[in-house]
């Protein structure tokens, strides 16, 4: 994942009423903290952070004064009605760290035909250099047939990526479809369209 290159202002006002101005002059009020030093209060673009944050654990880099903060996203608050940006938190990191992420993962492939898969984990958990991140891991149910299964063991991670979750967690169970045949649904259609209405 390359790192997202966004322009940021040092803020020094806070509460409802700055972060109203700020949305107000597409402004994005965010804070950024980590080893150890002063939390920085920043303000960044909106329309530009948006998109730089869309994938999950977006790399940033942010010009503050002339000066480059390597920073990971780590929360972002939004509006629970209009899904806006309110805030967001960064963690500072370096190049060559490592962090504690959370990786989305996608299932890709078919299985084999009256086959269905059962997703028991979204996200797993990583230790990964913080430029370098992956985006998500890749799970492939290609051919698969009913009665296997696939572990957090069986996940191929990016070089250099080191597996912190429990690693015999069930992430993907293959089973067979069960299908209600169309007489039956018929009958069950009829059966229920019959029945006397409630007094």
């Amino acid at each position: 994942m390359s790192e997202q290159k966004l322009a940021a202002e040092v803020r020094t006002e806070f509460g409802k009423g700055f972060a109203r101005r700020a949305r107000m002059a597409h402004l994005i009020p965010a804070v950024i903290y980590g080893h150890g030093a002063e939390p920085i209060h920043i303000t960044l673009p909106s329309k530009a952070t948006t998109l730089a944050v869309r994938t999950a654990n977006a790399l940033l880099s942010l010009d503050i004064n002339g000066e480059e903060h390597l920073a990971l996203v780590k929360d972002i608050q939004r509006d629970p009605i209009k899904q806006i940006i309110e805030h967001i938190d960064l963690l500072t990191v370096r190049k060559g760290e490592k962090v504690t992420v959370d990786i989305p993962v996608h299932v890709v492939g078919e299985l084999a035909p009256g086959n269905v898969y059962n997703q028991e984990l979204t996200v797993i958990s990583l230790e990964a250099e913080a430029t370098h991140l992956p985006t998500a891991i890749e799970v492939d149910i290609e051919g698969r047939t009913a009665g296997e299964h696939i572990h957090a063991s069986d996940l191929v991670l990016p070089k250099g990526s080191v597996l912190l979750a429990d690693a015999e967690a069930l992430v993907v169970h293959i089973s067979e479809a069960t299908e209600v045949s169309e007489e039956a649904a018929s009958a069950e259609t009829t059966e229920g369209s019959s029945a006397p209405a409630a007094e």
